[in-house]
């Protein structure tokens, strides 16, 4: 959802601006862009730290194979620790940025661009604040919002090998195992993608920290929007990729985007079909919380006495 909400809100605006050279909603856009950006990369990088932590309990876990589906208070409260730590994190960029102008010399057009400064009018302890967090953005960005990720997806990675490499000859070739390794490639997919998306970002803003005097505006404009299109790539290509590595999300997704196209018109075939589908989703395994088995139910004796 928050891929969503940049891929509507913040890539029209970049576009517009590309464009025009005109700022779409002005100041508002200037603060609101970034604000939403780094939101973006907080929310990935704690809920790739949540995912681990769920991956590490299921793989310590004395009953892994009966662990019971989560309730939906519980994801929803992870959910709102996650996107409000996120957003509290973000909440510097709104007081960083301000809109700017410029006249080129050539042919005295007005361009307006967004420039990293902290407006004057801030009372003195909130200035200060901001400053501090100008000068430390760039180690901020590159230790908690790559580093901490990544480092931790993989060491939760190594422990689970570890603890399952244990018991991997007593659960080889179960339905479960298959399941918790299925569930281990997804997360590392997505890390993955987020590594390769944000690496180009950290490489820019370290570039410009250290050589920005020596670079022109039309130089920092262009790293600019290189790290922008990696954010809009991510967040576009992040959810194809968990609908289609995860398949009981993505039939669910299915289903949901057919029945509202259908108009969920009960019939024969349609009340088969969803018998049929039920009788899949219960077979098969979430991709994040296991589902316990249920026992079947005792087979009666069939035929004569004799």
């Amino acid at each position: 959802f928050w891929d969503f909400l940049i891929l509507f809100f913040c890539l029209p605006v970049v576009i517009f601006n590309e464009i025009t050279k005109k700022r779409l909603l002005g100041d508002v856009s200037c603060r609101i862009v970034p604000f939403m950006e780094v939101s973006s990369l907080g929310v990935t990088t704690f809920s790739l730290c949540a995912l681990g932590i769920d991956r590490f309990h299921a793989a310590t876990s004395p009953q892994a194979s009966t662990r019971p589906i989560e309730q939906c208070q519980s994801i929803i409260a992870k959910l709102a620790v996650i996107w409000v730590g996120s957003m509290t994190l973000s909440v510097p960029e709104i007081l960083l940025w301000q809109l700017a102008q410029d006249t080129s010399p050539v042919n005295g057009v007005v361009t307006e661009y967004c420039t990293m400064k902290p407006s004057s009018n801030l009372p003195e302890s909130v200035y200060s604040l901001v400053l501090t967090y100008q000068n430390a953005r760039m180690w901020w960005y590159f230790g908690c919002y790559f580093c901490l990720p990544i480092l931790f997806t993989i060491s939760c990675q190594l422990v689970t090998r570890r603890i399952r490499g244990t018991e991997k000859s007593e659960c080889r070739g179960t339905k479960h195992s298959q399941c918790e390794s299925h569930l281990n490639c997804t997360i590392i997919a997505l890390t993955i993608i987020y590594g390769l998306c944000t690496t180009p970002e950290n490489v820019c803003n370290i570039v410009v920290a250290y050589m920005s005097p020596d670079m022109s505006k039309q130089t920092l404009d262009l790293l600019n929007l290189i790290n922008q299109f990696f954010l809009f790539f991510k967040c576009s290509v992040t959810p194809v990729l968990l609908l289609c590595l995860c398949r009981p999300l993505g039939q669910a997704f299915m289903d949901c985007c057919c029945c509202c196209c259908e108009g969920c018109g009960p019939d024969t075939a349609s009340s088969e079909g969803s018998a049929d589908s039920k009788l899949k989703t219960e077979m098969s395994s979430s991709i994040f919380f296991d589902k316990p088995r249920e026992t079947p139910p005792p087979l009666l004796a069939l035929g004569t006495p004799c």
